[in-house]
């Protein structure tokens, strides 16, 4: 397991002003959100879909719902849960949030597909390798972010700063 010091988190949360203004102005442009991870990322995605809520009035998600998870698991597989959760809660101006820690993760790679399949609006939050499967979604993307981290705490923390700068 990697170890994690203090020097790499802080360099990890550094973001670009212009990353977070443009996040702003996306943000602001949409009603609804629909906030997508796995393990730590969906614990992330839970956070900020409670906070864009509670502080920023938007109607936010995430898929932490553990029974309708396991029925999506269970009938369409794991790979698609995430593209029917979209399919079932999206709406024509949703901002879909993408996160995956290592950017390779198999059912955030389709939903960033189906968002791009759909005209869908979608930021990415990826890390590891910046050549990762996400990060390769840029063009198509609102937004990307990539930190430049192996470990799964400072990239978690990090995505977990970057969204939660706006409350």
């Amino acid at each position: 397991m990697p170890t994690t010091n203090l020097r790499e988190v802080s360099k990890a949360v550094l973001f670009d002003n212009d990353d977070l203004q443009r996040l702003k102005n996306i943000v602001k442009e949409h009603r609804k959100i629909i906030i997508i991870g796995n393990g730590g990322s969906n614990s992330v995605s839970g956070h900020i879909a409670q906070d864009y809520t509670k502080f920023l009035h938007k109607q936010a998600l995430s898929f932490s719902d553990s029974p309708r998870l396991t029925c999506y698991m269970n009938d369409i597989g794991v790979e698609n849960t995430y593209v029917q959760f979209i399919k079932d809660f999206s709406e024509d101006d949703t901002l879909v949030i993408l996160i995956s820690s290592s950017g390779n993760s198999p059912n955030i790679i389709k939903a960033a597909e189906y968002c791009v399949h759909k005209g869908l609006r979608f930021i990415t939050l990826s890390g590891f390798d910046r050549y990762n499967k996400l990060n390769g979604f840029a063009p198509s993307a609102a937004l990307s972010v990539h930190v430049g981290s192996d470990s799964y705490g400072v990239v978690e923390i990090a995505h977990l700063a970057f969204l939660h700068s706006l409350v």
